[in-house]
Order: structure tokens, then sequence, then C-alpha cells
């Protein structure tokens, strides 16, 4: 088969591999109808020391089962299947509590063990536990916009959502989005969805907040720092945001979050932290008694509601992908999303 491999910053290859097979009676063999590449993908192309062997990558997938394993028993050769970014038992205790990516026989996808998901195969560990069955819909005829709201269900959406509903965003609440990402575009999707009275997106690509505005944004604010602190604090008349979901990850996304989250509120990460300490004395957390929530999201706990959504034409989070290129062209789709020439490639078969 073919599949993505990274062998160091910015070099990624698409090479034909072997297939996988079964290594447990729990596993499924899927097919993929539609991959992409993920924001924090673009950490390690940015960073990764080179390798003799590469590294499989990719951990976002729409897929057909191809063979299921003996002990699988919910999910049949021929579904139509969602790929959460994380694999799972969802039968742990952790996994009845919705913190699927917290299961001790889980992991996550993009090493030489499990595979990437770049790829026209894969292999999911605890299959049951791990995919999410589309239902009553034929994957032949499925088109391109119900499979990319579909894929944006196995992070990027549910990964805002998470961090909406972590952070109590409800009703009456003021929330700000660091970030204009696909994943800060879809905590405003989110945010919407749950009733939040005003949401600030913070960002400056303007093809990007234009969709942010589309899914509920009230107010867009280009500023960054200190700048950006000051605008937002304009905005809520000193006050700050009830909630602030921090959706990039780097340190000055954070310092910006703090500056603006109101006494009393909360911080939501879900940017991969690219750092390994971060303030919460008198400054930052502890002087404004805010709290911080987030982590990676169980993509798991919310897929099934969230599926239902999509089919009935209730939320449409597929509008992040903007390009769309055959996956012999990943490398080209990280040098798209690297550039911001692209929000989110899709890759087909």
């Amino acid at each position: 088969m073919r599949a993505t491999l990274m062998y160091g910053a910015g070099d990624v290859r698409v090479e034909t591999v072997p297939d996988p097979v079964l290594r447990a009676p729990t596993d499924a063999i899927v097919r993929t109808m539609r991959a992409c590449v993920c924001g924090s993908d673009l950490h390690p192309y940015r960073s990764m020391h080179p390798s003799a062997t590469g590294r499989p990558v990719g951990h976002e997938l729409v897929a057909v089962v191809e063979e299921v394993g003996p002990e699988v028993r919910t999910v049949r050769v021929g579904d139509l299947v969602v790929v959460p970014f994380a694999y799972a038992d969802n039968t742990c205790a952790f996994c009845r509590e919705g913190l699927q990516t917290s299961c001790p026989h889980g992991g996550f996808y993009g090493n030489h063990e499990v595979g990437g998901l770049q790829a026209e195969l894969a292999r999911i560990p605890f299959a049951d536990g791990s995919l999410a069955v589309v239902p009553d819909v034929d994957p032949a005829s499925a088109s391109d916009a119900l499979l990319h709201s579909l894929l944006a269900l196995s992070d990027v959406y549910l990964t805002g959502y998470h961090a909406a509903h972590v952070g109590a965003v409800g009703p009456r609440t003021t929330v700000a989005v660091v970030g204009d990402g696909a994943v800060g575009l879809s905590a405003v999707l989110a945010s919407r969805r749950m009733g939040a009275e005003r949401i600030i997106l913070m960002g400056r690509h303007t093809d990007r907040t234009d969709l942010g505005r589309r899914w509920g944004a009230t107010d867009v604010v280009a500023e960054r720092g200190g700048e950006g602190v000051e605008r937002v604090l304009e905005l809520t008349g000193g006050e700050g945001a009830h909630v602030v979901l921090e959706a990039v990850g780097h340190m000055p996304a954070y310092e910006q979050s703090f500056g603006i989250v109101r006494p009393g509120g909360v911080i939501s990460r879900v940017g991969v932290p690219q750092y390994e300490s971060a303030p919460v004395g008198f400054g930052s957390l502890f002087g404004k008694n805010a709290r911080l929530a987030g982590g990676p999201a169980p993509v798991r706990a919310y897929q099934d509601g969230a599926i239902a959504d999509v089919l009935a034409g209730a939320i449409d989070p597929g509008l992040v992908f903007d390009t769309v290129l055959s996956l012999d062209d990943a490398a080209e789709a990280y040098r798209l999303m690297d550039s911001r020439a692209s929000l989110k490639v899709s890759l087909r078969p």
C-alpha cells in the first residue's frame, strides 16, 4: 500500500510499504476514504530530527471496514466508519468516564507499532471501542461534503468541541477563541451550538475569520500580544472573557489567554503545548481565581452524537477543508498548510 512517512523537518514522502495485517482478534483493517493533515502534524514537520527509517504519520480518517478479527462484535465489513485520533478499548474505567485518550490499553497513531493514518489502509486496535460506525450511509454514494464533515469528527471539530465542553461554555458566557486554525474555528462553531452569548475570535487571516463569522463569531480581533489583550478587554468593558479557548499550543497564545480571561474564568487548552511549563502564579491564573482545563480531546466520547448532527445537517464542520489532494501529493499538502496557503487539506486515496 501507499503510506506517508516523515524523515525529518520538511521531508515528507509517500512510499510503498507492506499492507497492515490483523495482529489481535480485536483488530480491524480499514480502507481509506479520506485522510488529512492536522495542524499538530506541522510541529514535527518544522522540528523533527532526521531519521533513516522515517516515521508513519497521520491520525484522522474516514474509512470502510475491510476485515475484522474474530472477537470484533459491533463493526462489520463494509461499514463506513470515523476513526478517532486515539484508539481505546472503550470499556476501562477512564473510557467509561469519557476519557478515552487516557485509556491504559489505548494509544496514538503515527508510529511503527500501529502505523499512521495518512495511508491507503490502516490497522485499528480495539475496533469495537475505537471505530464510530456511520449508520445508513452507503460509502459508495457518500458525497465529498459528507465525507469531509465526518472526517472533521475524527479530530478537529471535536477537539474544538472538547475545549468548549470542558470550559463550560453556555448561555450568558463570553467566549474568546485564540487561534484561527481549523481547531479554533471548530471551537467557534461548538461554542455557538452551546449557546454562547458572545464569541470573540482572535485571528488575522480574513479567509479564516470569515468562516469564523459564518459559524457564529460576533467579533474578530486581529491584534496579537499586548495589543490583542487590550482590544479584547476593550470589547468586554475591561472584564475579559468567561471562557478562553486556546487552540494554538505556543507560549504567546497561552500568555494572551491569561491576559484576557475574566476573574473567575477558565482557560481551556487544546492546542498541543510546545512548551514544558507555563505560568500559573499570581500574575497569570492565581490572582484572577482563574482555572485551567483542557487536554487531548476524547473524541470517541462525542462522536456518536456528532455523527447524528452531521447526518441531520445541523453542523457542517467539513467546511474547514479548503483543499483536496491525492495521497501521493501529501508532501504538497504539508507545504500548503505550513505556508498557510491552505487551512486544512483533505487527502483522497
